[in-house]
């Protein structure tokens, strides 16, 4: 493998002395990308707060293998993985906790009333992904509960053509997987279908884990189907409680099925859906010995709702409704159910030759068990010319405690079931700069947040309680620039991130924090996307972490891409220097990895 890396390097260092050709044209400009709102649904480039937009192509010829990996070479975004595949992963942002983030597919609400920790466990393979949206910053507003911090939207391809792809791959740790995609056209309507089966002996002891992913999205009319099926089996050596119980082991399993909806009438455009999720979790503390410890989880979540969206000559308009039964039965946490009502209503007002633009909106919900809560936001954004805008945003949050939270109790950890919501209030002022071929953003954000949900103790013989710790002031900045040119008529692409996050914690009385305080401190993100032939292209990745806790290590990634008539070929080099890190829980992660992918498309 090292050799491709060799080969690899070596092509770059020959492109750089390549004629620079001034056209562009090939190159997608990402500021012409119409972001895919719950309601207000404007370009890029006219965004009045923080967004990262990750392509199709960049997905194609990213190092990664899986959404989670994608998502850690995102700046303010935190995916503290435990092993390879995403086993099992948490989604962080800016800081927050996993429980503060928001997860959508095409618009479709993957929260867990349970846990935070299987927000995740649903995530469709990277070829169906058309691109994904993150939203940094108070996004409760816009979506609701867990959109404290942000949200991550994952929008899926559409039908292109009737084409069908089998894949095979091959990688380190005994990791194989086969896939089978394919895309028809019926009638009116098109079909899209993907099956991928991915197994590993694991990288360590009992890190074994089986995968079984399933796609299926249809259209006819007006009307759109969207249905997913992941399950996992794996080993969890040391993935929760203490890193001694090596023989811990876990089976997921997540399904989602949607019909969506897209009308107009009068001056209105309306997009009713009707959703259902359901995760199955199973735990076991010893893998062969289910008596010693044993936890079975369901959760299901049922929903409708409206959004619809009306433009007229004062602003665009955008109102929502959003209404979902939660419920869980589980040997732990007994039979629990949840009922939100969640009102949305925002409007863009443009002024000066639309060159200011002003977004108030509020999200009110009603929790069955804790009652009314309000959103209040507020977007401003004005252009300075055609390609520089400055944006300031301010809103307020709050997340409801999951059921976890409340009433789990195990050797280990105690719940409460007197915990309030969390709360904050976040500000931030920005700068997009879109150019031909440069995009630029820049951002300072602050958040205060008070009654923070954290499982902590203080003394490390006590148990782990959920409380609702002290005061966080958190400051950041962020910065992420994409260079896209062209060498030789092929295109290229540099981009580069850095985010800096202080957490500063009032009258804190406990010792040990199991998630809230130990964010990224410093992270940088770089990845040089580069082409040789019509048929080759590269990617190299490097990224630098640095948590409160002074723990840091560099990753360097590599990917090569070829494409041969019907045949793609890809090779991924992952951990080349071999480092030594972990990501959460002391769970130590695997060393230099490859992978090896051919598919044919016929």
């Amino acid at each position: 493998m090292f050799k491709y890396f060799h080969i690899f390097i070596l092509s770059i260092v020959f492109q750089l002395n390549l004629t620079a050709q001034e056209s562009i044209d090939s190159i997608q400009k990402i500021e012409e990308v119409l972001i895919e709102s719950q309601r207000i649904e404007i370009p890029f480039s006219k965004t009045s707060h923080s967004i990262s937009i990750v392509t199709s192509d960049e997905l194609t010829k990213s190092t990664a293998t899986t959404i989670a990996e994608v998502l850690q070479l995102v700046i303010g975004v935190d995916i503290r993985t435990k092993g390879i595949e995403g086993m099992q992963a948490d989604l962080y942002i800016r800081g927050g906790n996993f429980n503060q983030t928001l997860l959508l597919i095409d618009g479709i609400k993957m929260d867990d009333s349970q846990t935070g920790h299987h927000t995740l466990n649903g995530l469709i393979n990277i070829d169906n992904i058309k691109r994904i949206e993150l939203i940094k910053g108070a996004a409760a507003r816009i979506y609701g509960q867990n959109a404290m911090n942000g949200a991550i939207n994952i929008i899926t391809k559409n039908y292109v053509q009737n084409q069908t792809e089998l894949k095979l791959n091959l990688g380190s740790f005994q990791n194989y997987g086969v896939g089978f995609q394919t895309q028809q056209k019926i009638g009116e309507g098109d079909l899209q279908l993907q099956i991928q089966k991915q197994v590993a002996e694991g990288y360590r002891y009992n890190t074994d884990f089986d995968n079984l992913n399933i796609f299926l999205k249809g259209k006819w009319k007006n009307y759109s189907l969207i249905t997913s099926f992941g399950k996992r089996d794996f080993g969890a050596n040391g993935f929760y409680a203490s890193p001694k119980f090596i023989d811990q082991y876990e089976e997921t399993q997540t399904n989602l099925v949607a019909v969506k909806g897209n009308f107009s009438k009068l001056k209105w455009k309306l997009k009713p859906t009707v959703y259902w999720r359901q995760n199955q979790d199973l735990f076991l503390l010893v893998r062969n010995d289910p008596s010693i410890y044993r936890n079975k989880h369901i959760t299901n979540k049922l929903g409708v709702s409206l959004n619809a969206t009306s433009y007229s000559e004062i602003g665009t308009t955008g109102l929502g409704l959003d209404i979902y039964d939660a419920s869980l039965k589980s040997n732990n946490l007994g039979n629990r159910q949840r009922l939100v009502t969640n009102l949305f209503a925002e409007h863009r007002f443009q002024y000066l030759d639309n060159k200011l633009d002003f977004t108030p909106g509020i999200a009110i919900a009603h929790y069955s068990d804790f009652g009314f809560f309000t959103y209040p936001g507020l977007n401003i954004g004005f252009e300075i010319s055609n390609h520089i805008k400055l944006y300031a945003d301010m809103g307020y949050t709050s997340r409801i405690p999951t059921f976890t939270n409340l009433y789990y109790n195990s050797r280990t950890e105690l719940g409460n079931p007197n915990l309030k919501p969390e709360k904050a209030l976040t500000k931030e002022v920005g700068l997009h700069a879109n150019f031909n071929k440069i995009n630029i953003n820049m951002a300072y954000f602050e958040r205060a947040s008070k009654d923070l949900i954290d499982w902590v103790k203080s003394e490390e013989i006590d148990l782990w309680q959920a409380k609702n710790i002290a005061e966080v002031q958190t400051k950041g900045i962020e910065f992420e620039s994409s260079y896209k040119f062209l060498l030789n008529s092929f295109p290229q692409r540099i981009n580069i991130g850095y985010t800096f996050i202080d957490d500063q914690i009032k009258n804190n009385e406990y010792l040990f924090s199991r998630y809230s305080l130990n964010s990224y401190k410093h992270q940088f993100v770089s990845s040089f996307t580069t082409q040789l032939f019509s048929f080759l292209s590269e990617t190299i990745s490097y990224r630098y972490s640095e948590r409160t806790d002074g723990q840091n290590y560099h990753l360097l990634d590599a990917a090569l891409n070829t494409e041969i008539n019907k045949w793609e070929i890809k090779l991924k080099a992952n951990n080349i220097f071999n480092t030594s890190y972990s990501e959460t829980n002391l769970v130590p992660m695997p060393g230099f990895n490859f992978m090896t992918e051919v598919s044919y498309t016929f």
